[in-house]
């Protein structure tokens, strides 16, 4: 099991070394576009209302796209993911896409 603090945007673990590598892994998470709550979000912007709703949205694409990287790696057999980066694209329709990727790898401490 990967714990989370074994998924870093660096290329390596402190203290660790890397015994094998297995290759990229990344999840993907999507939300179609939702014109009511897009609109109370923006009606809520023009008063003042901060936009928390927006953000638990983000968050929760994030979670779910690196759910996705933790499952794949574990079936790879890696203790840990490097190298962690987000890609997150809106498309025409106004969804909401985020891939998160980042290598595989099996750790052992130095």
């Amino acid at each position: 099991m990967i714990a989370p603090q074994d998924v870093v945007t660096f290329t390596d673990l402190e203290d660790t070394r890397i015994v094998r590598r297995f290759g990229y892994v990344s999840g993907i998470a999507s939300r179609p576009r939702n014109r009511l709550r897009s609109t109370f979000r923006s009606l809520g912007m023009l008063i003042g209302v901060s936009p928390n709703e927006f953000l638990s949205d983000a968050e929760h694409l994030r979670n779910e796209a690196l759910e996705g990287i933790y499952k794949r790696a574990n079936a790879l057999g890696a203790n840990a993911v490097i190298g962690l980066s987000f890609h997150v694209s809106e498309g025409p329709d106004g969804s909401c896409k985020v891939v998160a990727f980042g290598e595989a790898v099996l750790v052992a401490d130095a």
